[in-house]
């Protein structure tokens, strides 16, 4: 179930919040975030740009932006914002996924690979796993056997990251059932589980 009503009431709590503290720069990463839950992508890049321009210190840490100019389609732009992201957060797969994602969308999946940046040490078994697989490491099974081993939460994560996977070599069937399994099968309270929701929403695959 997509949490439309309850986000609408998040919605209104930030709309509100930004009137009265209109140079509160979280203000807007916060109403940014659930606009993108809501699917409102172009909405949600208003706000972090805004946020940026209140606090340019932050442009580091918005990867919350990436996600959403990945969505937008752009592109270029989405692989900038995680390679700067990984400047202060080398260990963290997801960013470096992401950023070879969007490389993959624009230039192909040989340049995403072969430009794919090195992170070590993500404490997460399951995304050490995900980066063998987009470097050509390991095989699909081998990212779902480590998911099933770290229960729904690893679950989740194997299964949207590989519908990402085949969804950036234009597999679009298999994109659809793993992204439909991770968001209908394995619900988190995380971000990226409403990530897969708005996925299958602009994907159509409701």
């Amino acid at each position: 179930m997509f949490f439309s009503n309850s986000l609408e009431n998040q919605l209104q709590r930030w709309n509100e919040t930004i009137r009265n503290q209109p140079k509160n720069h979280n203000a807007y990463i916060c109403r940014g975030m659930v606009n993108f839950q809501l699917a409102k992508i172009d909405e949600s890049i208003q706000d972090f740009d805004m946020a940026e321009q209140l606090d340019t210190h932050i442009k580091a840490y918005l990867w919350q932006r990436g996600l959403s100019y990945y969505y937008a389609e752009r592109f270029a732009e989405g692989a900038q914002q995680f390679e700067i992201d990984l400047t202060v957060n080398a260990q963290d797969v997801e960013e470096t996924v992401w950023r070879y994602l969007c490389i993959a969308r624009s230039l192909g999946v040989e340049e995403a690979r072969n430009s794919l940046l090195t992170v070590k040490n993500d404490p997460r078994r399951v995304m050490q796993r995900v980066y063998d697989l987009y470097a050509g490491d390991c095989t699909p099974d081998d990212v779902l056997t480590v998911g099933q081993s770290e229960r729904i939460k690893g679950n989740f994560y194997s299964h949207l990251y590989l519908g990402l996977y085949y969804e950036a070599q234009n597999n679009l069937d298999l994109a659809q059932n793993y992204i439909v399994k991770a968001a209908d099968q394995y619900k988190i309270d995380d971000y990226m589980w409403y990530l897969a929701q708005v996925h299958k929403k602009l994907r159509g695959w409701i």
